[in-house]
């Protein structure tokens, strides 16, 4: 058994096998209706418990879909259904969840939820999101990006906008992987310097640049974020908006990256905000891919957890 909590906490050897497996299962499935099981059915007999402190389009479909399509089932509880750690204590919960189900996945909020829950369950516990990692969509862009341009290491991959908790997971990334990264975007806003820091250990070449077009010269790949949260108030987000405005990854941007790098944002986007509609929907924006590729990436993932 197997929790997949974060990127940094996962052996590299694993995360690139995870990676090479949903290659495996994306190509399989290549031209086949969406409800039709795999010719593999590794989760059958299996219960996943999908559980979402916070809302979610990708996460939850993805998940829903990929256990599936493996011959799983499973059941989607929201916060207010469940009340994690209100009345009940999140250890009791884990305990609990592991007699009904194989594997449980939760999108929460803070991160001490979410080890509470692994170090109590004897079941998989897979991080959907937290307030401080996003691991799975980070492994979704790096199947992305190699299936446009080859192996990922030693590439220069510039973060625009907010160090928030998917950009975190790509430092993490940068080390495991053997990439470089550049963080573009305003020192209130500055990565997790636990994050960098992990980075810088493993090697990976790590910088901050205010200057987005300095940035951004020679990437390989240009990523960007929201700049606000559902949960932000309107004078947050007035704020954050004159922060990150600078930020803005649109035509001249790209432009300055070269005519080889690709954008990527982890949906959804606020088109004009943090990237215009016409990088969006630009030839080298693969953001949709992306979004597919939750689906095949997080089918490995489960397997792995599972070692089935």
């Amino acid at each position: 058994m197997n929790h997949f909590t974060d990127i940094h906490t996962t052996d590299a050897a694993d995360l690139r096998s995870m990676i090479d497996l949903a290659v495996s299962m994306k190509a399989a499935r290549a031209g086949r209706p969406k409800g039709e099981p795999d010719d593999d059915q590794p989760l059958a007999g299996r219960i996943a418990a999908l559980i979402f402190e916070k809302p979610s389009t990708r996460t939850r479909v993805s998940f829903d879909v990929g256990v599936r399509q493996m011959g799983g089932g499973t059941l989607v509880l929201s916060g207010s259904e469940m009340q994690l750690g209100h009345g009940e204590s999140i250890a009791d919960t884990a305990r609990v969840l592991s007699r009904y189900v194989d594997l449980v996945m939760i999108r929460t909020f803070e991160e001490s939820a979410l080890r509470e829950l692994a170090e109590n369950a004897t079941v998989p516990v897979i991080n959907g999101l937290t307030n401080q990692s996003h691991p799975c969509q980070i492994l979704a862009d790096v199947m992305t990006f190699e299936e446009r341009r080859g192996s990922i290491a030693g590439k220069k991959v510039v973060w625009t906008g907010d160090g928030n908790n998917v950009c975190a997971s790509f430092l993490h990334a940068a080390g495991q992987f053997g990439f470089d990264m550049v963080f573009a975007g305003p020192p209130e806003l500055d990565p997790s310097p636990d994050a960098m820091g992990f980075a810088r250990r493993k090697g990976a070449g790590v910088s901050i640049e205010r200057d987005i077009r300095k940035a951004v010269e020679d990437a390989d790949l240009v990523v960007a974020d929201t700049w606000v949260s559902m949960h932000d108030n309107q004078s947050t987000r007035e704020r954050r908006h004159n922060l990150l405005r600078p930020y803005q990854v649109n035509a001249e941007v790209m432009e300055a990256a070269g005519e080889d790098a690709l954008f990527m944002h982890c949906l959804p986007a606020h088109r004009e905000e943090e990237v215009t509609g016409e990088v969006m929907d630009g030839p080298r924006s693969v953001i949709f891919d992306e979004a597919e590729n939750r689906l095949h990436a997080q089918k490995a993932i489960m397997r792995w957890c599972l070692n089935v």
